[in-house]
């Protein structure tokens, strides 16, 4: 199942394809997913200012990495990415 693309957080500029509502970067359309930046991206996203970007539109699931990862899913640095 690829990641949701979802409404985030807004810090700082949002990340391509999304658009500032108040507080929060909303996608549009063409939006991949992403999440806030907590130290290197996993693999298959790459950095855009305070975000990680999915490389593609069927990118893994990523959750944050809170002590150790759920079933189904392995670390890569401070996440926890979908096996």
């Amino acid at each position: 199942m690829p990641m949701p693309v979802m409404p985030i957080q807004k810090n700082g500029g949002c990340p391509s394809g999304y658009h500032t509502e108040g507080n929060l970067c909303v996608p549009g359309p063409n939006a991949k997913a992403a999440f806030p930046k907590n130290g290197p991206c996993p693999s298959g996203y790459h950095t855009e200012g305070n975000y990680c970007v999915a490389n593609s539109g069927n990118a893994k699931v990523v959750i944050p990495k809170n002590g150790s990862c759920p079933s189904g899913y392995h670390t890569e640095g401070n996440y926890c990415v979908e096996n």
